[in-house]
């Protein structure tokens, strides 16, 4: 033990001189000396038993050649002291470079609000279809509207290029043009292929067959037999391991939320296997048309082989993960909620703590502290004597649904007044019944619809 706290001293010393080194804007040779130092000393150090924190630094190298032609989605800069360092809209990369530093082969993250990922060798689909799972649940929860989860896989794409005759030179690009069938037509797709791409025309329509087929897990067998399709040792695979996890999310009741979609390509590489993205539907037009896709709000898929690429040794790590929109996620809600002209509620807070007459401050605090005591999310105004007309318009402008209101006559008659914000209803209610009568009123789920 004293002997890893004389490490662990050491590391601390050398992180402050690599930082002091940083702000000074010390030469890029000298704090390259010095941090290679300190990696040396983390190295000796090792990760903490039963401890696995997740810092994420990413320098500029470690994303270089991940993500295709999406890669002009990665932004550049420079720390203090000149050092490299790049930002990504999703931390996959990053993660799995942790799992590699930290020689990890079995963890389930959680990135609150945003990403899920599970980690390790586990039998074949039961974590892909863990995670579908936890897109469904997510986007039925938020009840922002009709959606449809798209699937696909690495292999069957790649089986499906070399069976139709693309060089292995071009999967990459290709899948990215093919990753663009959701925003453009066939013929735009088939123009950049052919044009911009060099493909030969009659392969881009061999791809064309096959791209434009959507279904179920029927789709699945009937590609199954396909004989070109079957023959392909990749292909096989894919749809094999399919067929097994449109299963699995019969058993999860959500196989009528899955779509199996041949467009689907999700343009980054180091993808390895299963696919997924979630659409929002809108309403079509007129009957008998298909519903329209209003933009992904999640995605993910399986990333076997990107932890190899940070281990010294090349070890490989299973991964499946997703990633929520959340941004997107929230423009449609405050969309939506302009539409039908609602407020967007900007706290948690349940009742609002108020006064009708003045020099009731005392009274307030009173009782706002009974609320908390109980597991009342309440606030009140800082204010001594509140106008009430100014105590309801905080409500209103804020989202809170009651106010408890505070009298002179409703302390002689040991009551308060709840008012409920929406309804604008009062009601008296005894003081002893007030905490039972919130938790009622407020046990409903947030409807945001």
């Amino acid at each position: 033990m004293a002997e890893r706290a004389a490490l662990e001293e050491l590391v601390r010393l050398q992180g402050e001189r690599v930082r002091g080194l940083k702000q000074q804007k010390a030469g890029a040779e000298q704090i390259e000396e010095e941090v290679a130092k300190l990696l040396k000393l983390k190295a000796q150090l090792g990760p903490d038993e039963g401890k696995h924190k997740f810092v994420l630094k990413t320098p500029k190298e470690t994303l270089t050649g991940k993500y295709g032609e999406d890669s002009k989605l990665i932004y550049d800069l420079k720390d203090q002291g000149g050092e490299l360092l790049s930002l990504r809209y999703d931390l996959t990369v990053p993660f799995a470079r942790y799992l590699a530093m930290n020689k990890l082969t079995n963890i389930k993250r959680y990135h609150i609000a945003k990403d899920f990922d599970i980690a390790g060798q586990f039998d074949p689909m039961i974590p892909d279809a863990e995670c579908l799972k936890i897109i469904c649940e997510i986007l039925h929860s938020l009840q922002i509207g009709d959606f449809l989860v798209k699937v696909n896989d690495r292999r069957i794409l790649d089986g499906m290029f070399a069976v139709c005759g693309v060089p292995d030179s071009k999967f990459r690009t290709i899948c990215s043009s093919v990753d663009k069938l959701d925003k453009v037509s066939w013929e735009e797709v088939k123009n950049e292929m052919v044009g911009e791409k060099g493909l030969a025309p009659e392969v881009a329509d061999h791809i064309g067959d096959y791209v434009q087929q959507h279904g179920g897990v029927s789709l699945v067998e009937q590609l199954l037999q396909d004989p070109k399709l079957s023959a392909n040792k990749q292909a096989l695979e894919g749809l094999g391991d399919l067929k097994l996890l449109f299963e699995y999310l019969t058993l999860f009741g959500i196989a009528d939320k899955i779509s199996f979609d041949l467009s689907l390509a999700r343009g980054l590489d180091y993808y390895t296997g299963v696919i997924y993205e979630a659409v929002l539907l809108q309403t079509p037009a007129q009957a008998g048309e298909e519903p329209l896709g209003v933009g992904s709000v999640a995605a993910g898929g399986r990333y076997d082989g990107l932890v190899g690429m940070f281990d010294p040794k090349g070890r490989k790590v299973p991964c499946v993960g997703l990633s929520i929109g959340v941004e997107r996620i929230f423009s449609i809600v405050e969309q939506r909620l302009e539409a039908l002209e609602e407020k967007v509620r900007t706290t948690e807070t349940q009742v609002l703590v108020a006064s009708a007459q003045k020099k009731l401050l005392e009274e307030r605090l009173k009782l706002v502290s009974e609320l908390w005591d109980a597991g009342i999310k309440a606030e009140l105004l800082y204010k001594k004597n509140p106008k009430l007309l100014n105590q309801l318009q905080y409500c209103e402008e804020t989202g809170i649904p009651l106010v408890a209101i505070i009298g002179e006559q409703e302390l002689k008659d040991g009551v308060i007044k709840l008012r409920s914000v929406a309804r604008r209803e009062e009601v008296d209610v005894r003081r002893e019944d007030l905490v039972k009568e919130i938790k009622r009123r407020t046990s409903q789920p947030l409807c945001i619809c």
